[in-house]
């Protein structure tokens, strides 16, 4: 299956029988990002984390006791 990643427009080629590939077949949502790209954004994300002005907002979990 030919496939091309959404950041730097290179075509690349995945297995047709892969989960990548089923998974861009079934759920047009999902989009392609070659390993390539994949690396370097997770390389900056990390170097973001480091600065510690990176913050994740997390939903606070309510725990209700009639609802468990």
């Amino acid at each position: 299956m030919r496939v091309k990643c959404v950041m730097c427009d290179g075509i690349n080629r995945i297995d047709n029988d892969s989960p990548e590939a089923k998974k861009l077949r079934n759920r047009l949502i999902h989009t392609y990002m070659c390993p390539k790209c994949n690396e370097r954004i997770k390389i900056k994300t990390l170097e973001r984390h480091k600065t510690g002005r990176f913050k994740l907002y997390k939903q606070e979990i309510i725990e209700d006791e009639f609802l468990s």
